[in-house]
């Protein structure tokens, strides 16, 4: 082993592209090969959706860092007007992410936060 400051961060960057790319890849074959409406695709959607509304809701309920100093009324306010406007604009992702960070940012700032 070597006593250079950087081989512990090359170990953790090599491990972890290894560690994940396998599963990239092994997604991808996979993939290639399911029908659009099958099954197991809709399982892995469903999975996918499933866990991004997991870390949402950890993110709104127990924030960590500036986020955790603004109150969960605002947070949870932020989400839900995000989300409508998300579905009000025809479902384009763009709104649905700068709306509530508008909504939260304003409340900061009327609150002095």
């Amino acid at each position: 082993m070597t006593d250079a400051w950087w081989a512990p961060y090359l170990f953790i960057a090599l491990a972890g592209w290894i560690a994940t790319d396998i599963w990239r890849w092994l997604g991808v074959v996979a993939g290639n090969k399911l029908k659009e409406e099958s099954e197991a695709l809709h399982w892995v959607r469903a999975v996918a959706t499933a866990l991004v509304m997991a870390v949402t809701a950890k993110l709104i309920v127990f924030p960590t860092g500036a986020l955790s100093h603004s109150p969960m009324e605002l947070r949870i306010a932020a989400a839900v007007i995000g989300f409508i406007a998300f579905l009000a604009s025809g479902q384009r992702v763009i709104v649905g992410v700068i709306v509530p960070i508008a909504v939260l940012a304003s409340g900061l700032l009327i609150l002095g936060l």
